[in-house]
């Protein structure tokens, strides 16, 4: 029983892999001492967001992921 986290962007990097499986249940707490610190520091900026099953959170801290879902982890966008 696992979730598959999605590291995007520069999360990416400080992760050091792509995706990672993580025991679910995963909540906020959990995910966030599951990635590390450096990347827990990061998903604590405001303008990183989270979607869980294909759905952005519009309050990460209310993750609650099962069994299967997948949760990517979305950096700010910047570009032109």
């Amino acid at each position: 029983m696992a979730v598959r986290v999605l590291f995007l962007g520069p999360l990416a990097d400080l992760a050091g892999s792509a995706e990672r499986e993580i025991p679910a249940p995963l909540d906020w707490p959990g995910l966030l001492d599951a990635v590390g610190p450096e990347v827990a520091g990061q998903l604590r900026d405001e303008r990183v967001h989270i979607a869980c099953a294909g759905r952005v959170l519009a309050e990460k801290t209310t993750l609650t992921a099962g069994d299967g879902d997948e949760v990517a982890l979305l950096p700010p966008v910047s570009g032109g």
